[in-house]
């Protein structure tokens, strides 16, 4: 493992070219970029999951056919039909699409690992109604094997530098609302009401983050909530078919008290730098202006069955519709390749109404504090 992080340090100091698919269509994946940064890793649930899952006793799958139809692999545990937001961030970064910990080793770690988990929460209790998971404390722990597996071989400092250049993408939160707090067989809503409930899950998320900068993480971004209220799922419980004015507020205290933490942590966390992404608000404007984004269909998913297609989400071998690209919402609960491209490339170059204070590529080029760098 040494030799490839060893060859790898000197390659990004010279400066190497990596190239994507080859299509350079406005909301297409794909173009060649010089290397940004060492390496990403990323965290969080099933938008940006991409095989975590796929070995686990868990009904929170997506390895299957039709996901995965418009992704060069085909199915690969991405709740989408081709790429998350991660990946679109991955290529703007110069870097290849990141693997999955349940099938990285060797050289493949190189540019960072994503550690998603489709169903999981920041609370350990979130997702259970899908059996297998992996919370964020666990994610946290394999990142931490990730990091014994390389410390043992090419020492704690020479780590330690590498990973204070990297970018760590955390998107925690939906399911904590959505397979928790909004689920009958949780006694959660009964226990907090929606501000109190905000607070305990970002005092829990902050434990966490504080863990990973403790781990040598130094540049985070971290994802906000999107309009939940608005999703296909929800959609289909309202006779009109409108987005959920309640779900929506539901979720605001979350978002706002996040915002605050990064503020928060950034004033108090030496050498580190971690920036939010405003995903209720880039959902809000495709939805407004869905037709400027080339979207025709914003209330149902492309793959799923029932009212707004979302009672029931994607089944294996289902024929989605034929017109992804103009669809919102690729399933009862996710958004197509076309929206996560879009929310991909306005959190790595959009303005402080998207990413505060400073967007993905402003952070990347960011110059910390050398000796603030050591955990």
């Amino acid at each position: 493992m040494a030799k490839f992080w060893v060859c790898f340090l000197w390659v990004m100091l010279a400066g190497s070219l990596v190239s994507g698919q080859d299509d350079d269509d406005q909301f297409s994946p794909g173009r060649a970029r010089r290397e940004m940064v060492p390496a990403m890793f990323v965290f969080g649930d099933s938008l940006i999951d991409n095989g975590n899952n796929n070995n686990l006793p868990s009904f929170a799958k997506a390895n299957y056919f039709p996901y995965g139809i418009d992704f060069e692999g085909g199915p690969t545990g991405r709740f989408s039909n081709g790429y998350t937001m991660v990946d679109e961030i991955a290529e703007q970064l110069g870097l290849p699409l990141i693997p999955a910990y349940s099938e990285a080793s060797g050289e493949q770690v190189l540019h960072g690992v994503n550690y998603a988990s489709a169903a999981a929460g920041i609370l350990d209790i979130t997702g259970r109604n899908f059996v297998g998971r992996i919370p964020f404390n666990q994610q946290i722990q394999n990142f931490e094997n990730t990091l014994d597996q390389i410390t043992d071989n090419l020492g704690a400092d020479d780590v330690a530098e590498a990973i204070s250049k990297c970018i760590f993408f955390v998107g925690m939160g939906s399911n904590d609302y959505l397979n928790n707090y909004l689920m009958p067989n949780y006694n959660t809503k009964n226990q907090y009401n929606g501000q109190q409930y905000a607070n305990l899950l970002v005092q829990q998320y902050n434990r966490q983050l504080n863990t990973l900068y403790n781990l040598g993480a130094r540049k985070f971004v971290l994802a906000g909530l999107g309009s939940m209220g608005c999703i296909p799922s929800i959609l289909a419980q309202s006779p009109t078919s409108r987005c959920s004015e309640e779900v929506n507020r539901l979720i605001l205290p979350f978002n706002a008290n996040v915002r605050a933490m990064v503020n928060n942590l950034n004033s108090n966390l030496p050498g580190a730098k971690l920036i939010y992404i405003e995903i209720f608000r880039m959902f809000q404007d495709i939805l407004a202006n869905s037709r400027n984004y080339g979207f025709s269909v914003v209330n149902r998913g492309c793959c799923g069955i029932g009212r707004n297609r979302g009672q029931i989400t994607c089944l294996p071998f289902q024929t989605p519709c034929p017109n992804r690209e103009q669809y919102v919402f690729w399933d009862a609960f996710h958004p197509t390749e076309a929206v996560n491209i879009i929310m991909g490339r306005k959190a790595f170059n959009g303005d402080t109404s998207f990413a505060y204070p400073m967007n993905i590529e402003q952070l990347a080029n960011l110059d910390l504090e050398p000796n603030s760098q050591k955990p």
